[in-house]
């Protein structure tokens, strides 16, 4: 099979992929047991994807609401990389 022939990742692939990617940023930069509470939500359909993150670590010393941007700007790198 040549690289052109190959089948495009399924929606539950693409779900996965940027969940994971997101997943990977928030605990690279906030100890697990700072999160009290973290969301990743992801969908893609008709080939839109939509991403929202949302972490709740009150102990953390970073700002949350900028790990949770780039983690969401990380889950949609990984999906456009997984895409190409």
């Amino acid at each position: 099979m040549s690289q052109g022939d190959e089948a495009p990742p399924s929606d539950s692939d693409v779900v996965r992929t940027a969940a994971d990617a997101a997943e990977r940023v928030i605990f690279s930069r906030i100890d697990r047991a700072d999160v009290e509470d973290v969301d990743v939500t992801v969908s893609f359909e008709d080939r839109r994807l939509e991403v929202d993150v949302y972490v709740h670590a009150p102990g953390a010393v970073v700002d949350t609401q900028q790990v949770a941007d780039d983690a969401a700007l990380a889950a949609r790198a990984a999906v456009d990389e997984l895409l190409e």
